[in-house]
């Protein structure tokens, strides 16, 4: 028994040594995921616990130092002994430009969140979405659904190819929102419900029509199981 007690008091030694020395300290952040640019972000956030002990590092403190990113979801760690701490980023993918009169311009994620500010909006080919001039926005809220929160939502499904040409802008009437393609061809949607279902249906109509990008008017699958084309009365069949 005084043999075991003397392993456990050595044990609790070693352990409380360990936190409180440079034995386990923490030299390298190793940062995989995001792009460049967020983990220089996550660096800098993360510089405090650069010399403390990795025993001490918890998930805790480490999500309340990355929560004001506004590029990053969230990130998972695991410590690696004995200097390094290692760290997965779970990043914001941007999906829309948030656009306020002529020259405001934000990034927003397909979250919903403002991501950052931009300059200009001409380098970017994503969609677009206006709000009115009146409308406070600010880097890492997340937007309400009708100042283009609704607008991300609908845009957060889309792949490569959904679509002939790319969506350009997102109408907001209320809840109801349109998707405008390059073309012109204008993707009814109405609400969110049944989101996925609407893209697909809308997806498998147009290639069935053989749109090639250069088609105007609209496609309108508001109500997926009876979806209208262009201006015409005729209804659409989806069954085969």
């Amino acid at each position: 028994m005084l043999v075991g007690a003397g392993f456990l008091l050595l044990a609790g030694s070693a352990y409380a040594a360990a936190l409180e020395t440079s034995i386990f300290a923490v030299r390298t952040l190793d940062i995989v995921g995001g792009s460049p640019r967020v983990q220089d972000e996550l660096r800098s956030a993360l510089a405090p616990e650069l010399g403390r002990s990795l025993l001490k590092i918890g998930s805790g403190e480490i999500d309340r130092r990355v929560a004001s990113i506004p590029d990053v979801v969230g990130v998972t760690y695991d410590r690696r002994f004995p200097h390094t701490l290692h760290i997965r980023v779970e990043a914001e993918r941007p999906v829309l430009l948030l656009r306020r009169g002529k020259h405001d311009t934000w990034l927003v994620s397909a979250r919903g969140r403002v991501m950052r500010r931009l300059r200009t909006a001409k380098l970017s080919s994503l969609p677009r979405v206006w709000v009115p001039t009146s409308t406070a926005v600010s880097v890492g809220e997340t937007l309400a659904p009708r100042q283009g929160g609704l607008a991300a939502a609908a845009l957060a499904p889309l792949s490569r190819g959904t679509f002939p040409t790319p969506v350009r802008f997102v109408r907001e009437a209320g809840v109801e929102l349109t998707l405008v393609l390059g073309s012109g061809l204008e993707v009814r949607l109405g609400g969110l419900g049944d989101l996925r279902l609407k893209l697909a249906i809308a997806h498998r109509i147009l290639r069935a029509v053989n749109a090639d990008g250069s088609s105007s008017g609209y496609l309108d699958v508001s109500v997926p199981e009876r979806p209208v084309i262009a201006g015409s009365n005729s209804q659409v069949s989806t069954g085969g």
